[in-house]
C-alpha cells in the first residue's frame, strides 16, 4: 500500500559489566543504542526482538565492553546504525578522536567542528550521544577543568575516566 511505512526490525540485549547494567539495541546493520543503568531504557520502533548478549546480531558489543572494563580494548570496532544529522555527525566524529586516557573541552570540540560560536549546541549534541562509551563523551569536560554533565550520571563519567587513568576518584567525595 502506498504511503504505509514498513515497521524495522530492531535487538537488544542485556549485561552487567563491572557494575554497569547495559542494555544496547541493534540493528541488522550494527548498535544503535546504549543504555547504562537504565533497565526500562527503550526504543520506539517496530519490532523489538530480545537477544542474548552473544547472539551475532550484539555485534561483539558486550565482550568488547568487557575488554575496555578489564584496560585490554583502548578503541572499539563494532559497527554502529545511528541516524543522525550532518552536524552531529561532525561533533561524534570528533568525540571519536579523543585519544584514551585523555580529555579535552567542550570549547575544544566545538573548535575542531568549525562551530566556536556553538559551543552550548555542541554541548547539548554531545549529551544525545547514543552509543556512550564507544563514542567517548565521557572524556569531555567544562573549560574550566570541572568535570561537567553526563547523561549516564557523574559516577559513570568518573568511573569511566578513572578506568582510562585520567582522573583519580580520590579527588571526588563519594
Amino acid at each position: 500500500m502506498p504511503g504505509r511505512q514498513i515497521k524495522e526490525n530492531l535487538f537488544y540485549a542485556s549485561l552487567k559489566i563491572s557494575g554497569i547494567h547495559f542494555k544496547i539495541f541493534s540493528s541488522h546493520k550494527g548498535i544503535r543504542k546504549i543504555f547504562m543503568n537504565k533497565k526500562e531504557g527503550i526504543l520506539k520502533s517496530g519490532f523489538i526482538t530480545k537477544l542474548y548478549h552473544d547472539d551475532p546480531l550484539m555485534f561483539g558489543v558486550f565482550n568488547e565492553l568487557t575488554e575496555y572494563f578489564e584496560g585490554r580494548r583502548k578503541k572499539f570496532a563494532v559497527p554502529l546504525d545511528i541516524t543522525c544529522t550532518e552536524f552531529e555527525k561532525k561533533i561524534w566524529g570528533e568525540l571519536k578522536k579523543i585519544p584514551y586516557g585523555k580529555m579535552v573541552s567542550y570549547k575544544y570540540i566545538a573548535q575542531k567542528a568549525g562551530a566556536v560560536k556553538s559551543f552550548r549546541a555542541v554541548g547539548r549534541i554531545i549529551g544525545l550521544n547514543p552509543v556512550p562509551v564507544i563514542i567517548p563523551c565521557h572524556r569531555v569536560i567544562n573549560y574550566n577543568g570541572s568535570i561537567g554533565g553526563y547523561g549516564c550520571g557523574i559516577k559513570i563519567k568518573q568511573k569511566l575516566l578513572e578506568l582510562e587513568g585520567s582522573l583519580s576518584l580520590e579527588l571526588w567525595p563519594p
